[in-house]
């Protein structure tokens, strides 16, 4: 897929399939509520096509979102993400993001993004910039918080 169809780093198709996904719905049930093919979101979801903003509009909508679109002179200036550099130098959050992504089939790169989003909200928290030590807590939590959910999940 292009670098055009990429949302906040993240594949458009990856954040298609992680809100349905999390919402617990089907690519039918969602394609009847958009009034789309099950062929076209799928291809979306996989990193083909190139969708129109409406088509865009009635997939946000049936995924109980809000498609937004910016146009502008310049691009937004970049906010250095405290996470991102966290989670650089750190060989154990990725063996997290995989373990996560893993047990529920979500994408490595949105896990990625939603612990980088965290983290650096951390920081605003913490008025101050997570530590290692804060990111070892972080990835410790997640864990155990997947760990009863699936314990929840199993038969």
């Amino acid at each position: 897929m292009s670098s055009g169809n990429r949302v906040a780093g993240v594949e458009l198709g990856e954040v298609l399939r992680d809100r349905r996904k999390a919402a617990g719905r089907t690519i039918a049930s969602v394609a009847v509520d958009a009034g789309l093919s099950v062929p076209y979101i799928a291809n979306l979801e996989n990193g083909r096509g190139n969708p129109t903003v409406s088509a865009l509009d009635r997939l946000a909508t049936a995924l109980g979102a809000r498609l937004e679109v910016g146009i502008g002179d310049e691009p937004p200036a970049e906010q250095p993400s405290i996470g991102a550099g966290l989670l650089s130098g750190s060989d154990r959050s990725a063996q997290v993001i995989n373990t996560l992504a893993a047990a529920q089939s979500r994408s490595r790169p949105a896990i990625r993004a939603e612990v980088i989003r965290t983290l650096d909200a951390l920081a605003g928290a913490l008025d101050r910039a997570p530590t290692d030590a804060d990111l070892d807590r972080l990835l410790d939590l997640l864990l155990l918080a997947e760990a009863g959910a699936s314990a929840t999940r199993a038969p």
